[in-house]
């Protein structure tokens, strides 16, 4: 039996790296790729990959969310997210949402075919690194703070962190600009940010965006 496998990554040597690696398995079938999670969940929902592998931090919606909207219409999928980041808070996001893999992208190589083959049999996989940080830490009662914000709200705060104005995010979705400057308003309260600077720490520090 062939695993079809969907990649989003927004580095193209990446997608490219892992098509050429997954390809080269007798028994796994790369069938697309994205760039954003925007594109990658209506790709998804339209070839119903057995598999999909996301980087957490992707343009217009993070991973997490991407996972999160994928999952809510073909909650089979078999989720394996990729990562610069091995600490627990982002793993515990990653698999809180219905993830079934984290591996680190510094690692990953031949890795990724071993993690696609034991999520599609149903078994979960972590980078050996990512195991030893859930061991030690995964099970810290400490609060999430983006357990308090809507999915609207973290959406807009993946945007705005991005770096787009209230009237571009307002086009995306489909808001006026006064709703979205509300939405922004009220999540930056709750999370008890100051400024932009504030926010974008939060937000790189979280997984929701990078500095690069």
């Amino acid at each position: 039996m062939t695993i079809s496998v969907f990649i989003a990554d927004d580095h193209a040597m990446i997608r490219q790296g892992l098509a050429t690696l997954l390809g080269a398995a007798h028994d796994i079938k790369v069938v697309g790729s994205a760039v954003n999670g925007r594109e990658a969940v209506e790709k998804v929902l339209e070839l119903a990959p057995d598999v999909v592998i996301l980087d957490i931090s992707m343009p217009e919606l993070d991973g997490i969310e991407t996972a999160r909207q994928i999952l809510a219409e073909r909650p089979k999928t078999a989720i394996a997210f990729l990562s610069m980041h091995s600490n627990a808070q982002h793993v515990f996001h990653a698999l809180s949402v219905g993830g079934r893999a984290y591996l680190l992208k510094e690692s990953c190589g031949p890795e990724i075919v071993t993690a696609v083959r034991a999520i599609h049999a149903g078994r979960r996989y972590l980078s050996e690194r990512v195991a030893e940080t859930v061991a030690l830490g995964l099970d810290s009662n400490a609060a999430d703070p983006l357990q308090s914000l809507s999915r609207r709200e973290r959406e807009i705060l993946k945007l705005v962190a991005d770096g787009h104005s209230s009237a571009k995010i307002a086009d995306m979705l489909a808001l006026s600009p006064k709703t979205v400057e509300s939405y922004r308003s009220r999540l930056m309260q709750k999370l008890q940010l100051s400024d932009m600077v504030a926010l974008i720490k939060f937000a790189v520090a979280h997984g929701l965006t990078t500095l690069d």
